[in-house]
C-alpha cells in the first residue's frame, strides 16, 4: 500500500472522517492492478488512489458507497470478462477480488 495513502488514512481517523479502504486481495487472469493495490472511497463519492480505473473501479466505488451506508465491510468480486468490459475498452479480461473495509 502506498505510504501517502496510509498517512491519509491516519489523518481521516484522527478527524473522525468516515471512509472505505478498498484493497485488491486476489486477481485471476489479466487485471490492471494486482493484489495489494488500494484506494480510499469517501461518502461523497471522492476517492484517493486507484485499483485500476475504468468500469471495474466504478463498480467497486458503488459497492464501497453501499458498504459505507450499511457500515459493513465486505468482499466483492469484479469480473472483467463480458461484452460490457470490451465495450468500455478494457483489455484485461480477468477477475479481481477486493475487500472493502469500512473505517
Amino acid at each position: 500500500m502506498d505510504r501517502s495513502l496510509l498517512k491519509y488514512i491516519c489523518e481521516c481517523r484522527q478527524r473522525g472522517e468516515k471512509a472505505a479502504l478498498v484493497t485488491i486481495v486476489e486477481t485471476r487472469g489479466s487485471t490492471p492492478r494486482k493484489a495489494g493495490s488500494s484506494m480510499l472511497v469517501f461518502p461523497d463519492g471522492r476517492s484517493l488512489g486507484t485499483i485500476g480505473g475504468g468500469c471495474g473501479e466504478a463498480e467497486v466505488r458503488r459497492q464501497a458507497l453501499t458498504a459505507l451506508d450499511d457500515s459493513r465491510s465486505q468482499l466483492h468480486t469484479v469480473r472483467m470478462l463480458n461484452d460490457a468490459a470490451a465495450d468500455e475498452g478494457m483489455v484485461c479480461g480477468g477477475i479481481m477480488e477486493v475487500f472493502i473495509q469500512v473505517l
